[in-house]
């Protein structure tokens, strides 16, 4: 009997978590724009990711120099023209959008560590811990961001895997505030003060009940982190400050197109084009995004 009435008493909780998921991917599709940035930026990833594939069946190399070619028009044989050296400026974008892609993500994951880590506990914890921790985050966001990337980058040397810690450890700050907020309104719910009644620690609470309910919020701020994270790693590879060649990311390959674009235009319209409908696509399915997770939007 008693099993029974704890199925029964589970069922709206299992009902209600999937409307609410169900009802935002609903209302997502009906956001044709959102739908249609997601989808293309889908797309753009999985080609990039694909670009070792694509450069076996081409016979394509992104480092490979053909220095009697040189720059050439798009073609029959390379689709999107080559660059001084006589790569193939496909490949090369491919293998370009891999690097920013991949900084875009790696950065938001560190950034969404850091972030989701620090908001909670200020919020949780309040009082004068909260204060200073707020205060800390005041005096970062005073900082130049793009100047304090460039000063770790050139401490720490120009490796890949440091530009992705660099850039994240400078993209938090927004985010914490968010998390907190949502932190200071979650912990005087009844299930936080059941949770304490039944003496779980503090760090208990913040890892198993606060942070699983404040996801909403941080999957739509990732989503409108990534290009912000992209175009910052692209201004850092136009300053000569991001990865080196014969390796390319987007921000790299239109620093060297904007440097011939009189000349030779096609080496800057191709990355800069893709660049920009990537960035405008998670623009867009973040907003769309954010609508559909939107609690007050919510329709049965």
């Amino acid at each position: 009997m008693s099993n029974d009435a704890t199925d029964t008493a589970s069922l709206p909780l299992e009902e209600e978590t999937f409307s609410l998921w169900g009802d935002a991917w609903h209302r997502l599709k009906e956001n044709r724009l959102a739908f249609f940035g997601m989808l293309f930026f889908s797309v753009v990833g999985l080609v990039c990711f694909l670009a070792p594939v694509i450069s076996l069946i081409t016979g394509l190399q992104y480092d490979e120099q053909n220095l009697q070619l040189g720059a050439s028009a798009p073609s029959w044989s390379h689709w999107l023209g080559t660059d001084d050296l006589g790569r193939d400026l496909f490949i090369r974008i491919l293998y370009g959008g891999r690097v920013s892609i991949g900084v875009g993500f790696a950065a938001t994951c560190v950034s969404i560590a850091i972030g989701v880590t620090y908001g909670a506990i200020a919020g949780y914890l309040g009082k004068k811990t909260d204060m200073v921790m707020m205060r800390i985050v005041d005096i970062l966001y005073s900082l130049p961001f793009l100047i304090f990337v460039i000063l770790l980058t050139v401490y720490f040397g120009r490796n890949i895997i440091l530009l992705f810690v660099a850039i994240g450890c400078v993209e938090w700050l927004t985010l914490s505030r968010i998390v907190r907020g949502q932190v200071l309104h979650l912990k005087v719910q009844q299930f936080v003060e059941v949770a304490l009644t039944l003496g779980s620690k503090k760090s208990s609470i913040i890892k198993k009940h606060l942070i699983p309910n404040v996801l909403g919020p941080v999957i739509v701020y990732s989503t409108l982190t990534v290009p912000s994270v992209m175009l910052l790693e692209s201004a850092l590879s136009f300053l000569g400050m991001g990865v080196q060649p014969p390796m390319s990311s987007w921000g790299s390959l239109i620093k060297d197109g904007a440097e011939r674009m009189e000349i030779y235009p096609w080496q800057l319209i191709f990355p800069a084009l893709l660049f920009s409908m990537t960035l405008f696509s998670l623009n867009f399915f973040g907003d769309g995004l954010r609508d559909a997770l939107d609690p007050k939007d919510s329709r049965r």
